[in-house]
């Protein structure tokens, strides 16, 4: 039963912070989302490059999850992962994925439809050399979406790689690899008074970008 004191459908808020016009558009999504990236970096967005990553089982089955945005170029938008783990196993079996960057406090949000590829070993290990020691020690440690008995399981994995590597460079794990994303559709969406939001979508058209405009 829903809790009498917990009303859901009173939680609204109206939005009318900005509007996003067809001549706000920059020539392509790519040089469109780094201004809307470089405004939420600007904003002080905690995490402004957290975004959602949503997969595609081979039962058909969706599954999304969070992580973080590390490149963005005219190739596509770059994550890393544990290539192993449920997201990477579903792309794998289906490259096709989406990307949504939830931006509540400016009242935006971007969504991608794209295609994955694997980066190449050379990209993959240049970030991996840049991460923390802690995190490149952890993508040893954990063989991510794989079940643990309990957490000192894996606080004993982790110590063992701290022994392990003690005093040298962490090489890149096996499993451990990167995606680039890209993109087929890139929709730009602005909260606007009344539900009546902007929501404008670049569109692949070879190898040019159209735009058009979507109801709310």
């Amino acid at each position: 039963m829903s809790d009498p004191d917990l009303d859901l459908r009173a939680l609204r808020q109206e939005y009318a912070a900005a509007g996003l016009a067809e001549d706000d558009l920059a020539p392509d999504p790519v040089a469109m989302f780094r201004r809307w990236l470089d405004e939420a970096l600007a904003s002080g967005l905690h995490e402004p490059n957290a975004m959602v990553v949503a997969t595609v089982g081979a039962d058909f089955a969706p599954s999304s999850r969070m992580v973080l945005l590390k490149g963005v170029s005219e190739d596509g938008f770059v994550f890393y992962t544990n290539t192993r783990s449920r997201k990477g196993e579903e792309l794998a079996g289906n490259p096709r994925c989406a990307l949504l960057f939830p931006w509540h406090p400016l009242e935006r949000q971007v969504r991608v439809d794209g295609l994955a590829t694997p980066l190449p070993a050379a990209a993959v290990a240049d970030y991996f050399a840049v991460r923390p020691r802690g995190s490149q020690l952890g993508a040893w440690a954990s063989h991510q979406s794989r079940p643990v008995a309990d957490r000192d399981e894996l606080a004993a994995a982790y110590a063992e790689v701290e022994a392990r590597f003690d005093g040298q460079d962490v090489p890149v794990p096996d499993e451990w690899g990167g995606y680039v994303v890209r993109p087929e559709t890139v929709e730009f969406w602005q909260g606007r008074p009344g539900r009546m939001h902007d929501r404008l979508v670049y569109r692949r058209d070879g190898e040019r970008w159209r735009t058009e405009r979507l109801a709310p």
